[in-house]
């Protein structure tokens, strides 16, 4: 266990913002976590829990404790049928977890390669990419409830996941340290596809002879040409949501942008690509003092490198403002802004 005092948060954060916490605690293990729950009940006073940084704004120094949970391991728990049941703590890399299903022929996690972040946070934002999202290969979770330091356990329904969304977001945000997660994957060749950026990467004839290593390379080419790497422009990737909108106002600007991008999800459900939104203002590749949308990609706010995080989150409020006044669409931030 690691506790420090007025600490810097620039390493744990990958907008690179400089602010500092009153306290940060790294933990290793569950034993550690209950011990420092109930031994140290003045640091448990305004927690926030992180995991990579990655999808995270400080505006400002941080009058509380930051809780860092830095388990690691990996394990296959159970075989069942053509499912085989994974347990990762929290503290393991994402895309480290990507990797060892990928190379162990489990499918169902590829479509989510180099998401940046830790396994304990993955639930709790309920990531998602190219048709994939975490609710569709989770399976359960375990944690500690902060107020009680009792050990906790949630299945699927009991998570409430959404789009970029759940409950550990909401009535139980800060109340609840992720320990590990337990995913349910396939051990049969089974892909998803429907996402048309990586479908069109493959001729009708590839897709029989697919293999996980070559639908997880391809997603990691797509991503490395659209999203900056934060080694080298602080960035949370996908700073906003898409957001949804109503069959009647999807008619509405269909009629007015013959152009329009957008994914059907339900008989009057459109999802709209906020990046499409955002180029469409004009604000592609735009920057302003120290902050600006990456030119490959409009759904991307970088610090281009001595930004603070109140000039991020203004940069954000205008292309809000500017997406509303031109498409009468709301578009909220996928970021926690502290």
């Amino acid at each position: 266990m690691t506790i420090l005092e007025n600490y810097s948060l620039k390493g744990h954060n990958t907008f690179g913002i400089e602010v500092k916490a009153k306290n940060f605690v790294e933990i290793e293990n569950e034993d550690e976590l209950v011990e420092f729950l109930k031994t140290k009940t003045d640091l448990k006073k305004n927690p926030f829990i992180i995991g990579g940084g990655s999808n995270l704004l400080f505006t400002k120094d941080y009058d509380g404790t930051i809780l860092k949970y830095s388990g690691k391991g990996i394990n296959v728990i159970e075989k069942s049928g053509d499912n085989v049941f994974v347990k990762a703590s929290a503290g393991v890399v994402w895309d480290d977890l990507v990797k060892y299903c990928v190379e162990n022929n489990f499918y169902g996690i590829e479509n989510l390669a180099m998401i940046p972040g830790t396994v304990g946070a993955a639930p709790v934002q309920n990531i998602g990419a190219y048709g994939v999202e975490l609710k569709d290969v989770f399976e359960s979770l375990e944690g500690c409830n902060i107020e009680t330091c009792e050990k906790v356990k949630f299945r699927k329904d009991e998570c409430r996941f959404g789009y970029r969304d759940s409950i550990f977001k909401n009535e139980l945000k800060g109340k609840i340290v992720v320990t590990s997660v337990v995913f349910k994957l396939g051990m049969e060749k089974t892909f998803h596809m429907s996402y048309r950026a990586l479908k069109d990467c493959f001729k009708p004839e590839e897709i029989e002879d697919l293999t996980l290593e070559k639908v997880s390379d391809t997603i990691r080419k797509i991503r490395l040409s659209k999203l900056p790497d934060t080694e080298v422009y602080g960035n949370a990737g996908s700073f906003f949501k898409n957001p949804e909108i109503t069959y009647k106002e999807f008619l509405r600007l269909e009629e007015k942008y013959p152009d329009l991008v957008f994914h059907k999800i339900g008989e009057n459900c459109f999802k709209i690509p906020a990046g499409w939104l955002i180029e469409k203002c004009g604000l592609k590749g735009k920057k302003i003092g120290n902050v600006g949308t990456y030119k490959h990609q409009a759904l991307v706010i970088i610090n281009f490198g001595n930004a603070n995080g109140e000039e991020v989150r203004k940069f954000a409020e205008k292309i809000q403002k500017d997406v509303f006044r031109k498409f009468g669409i709301e578009i909220q931030p996928e970021v926690n802004i502290l």
